[in-house]
């Protein structure tokens, strides 16, 4: 953004923002000068049109969220704007790209990795601000500025969460008032496995079977994926001897939700 005090700092976001992003956006504001949101429903990384086509909008109430929140400038582009005609250009993440959303959602990460770095030249920004709830997207865009060689620096802020420990979503505005109730499940599994860990096992397949053993006491989630995978590679562990990544995917009826835990050990003395 040309004449913006720097440093700049911008939240790329698809709208329909909730408390998660408000957290993102202070961050933003209490490390840098200019505050910037984008807000663009990204076509390039849905893999079913349907998805895109029922993703929640509201840009007024963004608008009024932004403006609550002291945000600076909001870039809210059309699709011509970021996709003029004749664009034909794909950026393609490799190896930490490929499992778990990756596997589950073929393309998603091009898409994702496309508009970042689109975004990321039209602001001009310093600092990008992502939730650890997305925390694949985010070693995914690291290693995409990374080897780009983009400037901007990938800043990944905790989750934020409702009281019962379900992960704030746009998505979580389809779920019936049943299956919003059954949701919390996902961070009860989570730290199913975290508390074995916790207490010492490094087994990668008493972890899953702590996660599986939850799940699938609740009978409205319709499990995609467990997870326990190296915390750098994203490679599936059979023994955590270092940082690891806890996460999943359930889909209650047609809404389908991720959450994940980072597993850091203590570094030694």
């Amino acid at each position: 953004m040309a004449g913006a005090a720097r440093p700049v700092g911008v939240v790329p976001t698809m709208g329909w923002l909730h408390e998660g992003h408000r957290a993102l956006m202070r961050q933003a504001r209490a490390v840098d000068a200019t505050t910037v949101v984008t807000i663009f429903v990204n076509p390039r990384q849905f893999t079913v049109a349907d998805d895109y086509m029922q993703y929640p909008r509201n840009e007024a109430r963004d608008l009024a969220i932004t403006e609550a929140e002291g945000v600076d400038i909001v870039f809210a582009p059309d699709a011509s704007e970021v996709y003029p005609p004749g664009f034909d250009t794909i950026v393609s993440v490799g190896a930490v790209a490929r499992p778990l959303e990756g596997a589950a959602r073929p393309g998603h990460f091009d898409g994702v990795a496309t508009v970042v770095a689109i975004l990321f030249d039209l602001v001009g920004a310093d600092h990008a601000y992502f939730g650890q709830k997305d925390a694949q997207q985010v070693m995914v865009i690291r290693q995409m500025a990374r080897d780009l060689a983009i400037a901007t620096r990938v800043i990944a802020c905790p989750t934020v969460r409702e009281p019962d420990g379900l992960a704030l979503s746009s998505r979580n505005v389809h779920l019936t008032a049943e299956q919003r109730a059954a949701a919390p499940v996902l961070r009860r599994s989570l730290l199913a496995a975290r508390s074995h860990w916790e207490a010492g096992e490094r087994s990668a397949d008493v972890l899953l079977d702590a996660m599986w053993e939850t799940l699938t006491a609740e009978p409205l989630a319709d499990v995609d994926y467990v997870s326990v995978a190296d915390g750098t590679t994203l490679a599936e562990l059979d023994r955590l001897d270092g940082p690891a990544l806890l996460s999943l995917a359930v889909r209650f009826g047609t809404t389908r939700l991720i959450d994940n835990e980072p597993l850091e050990p203590e570094p030694a003395a």
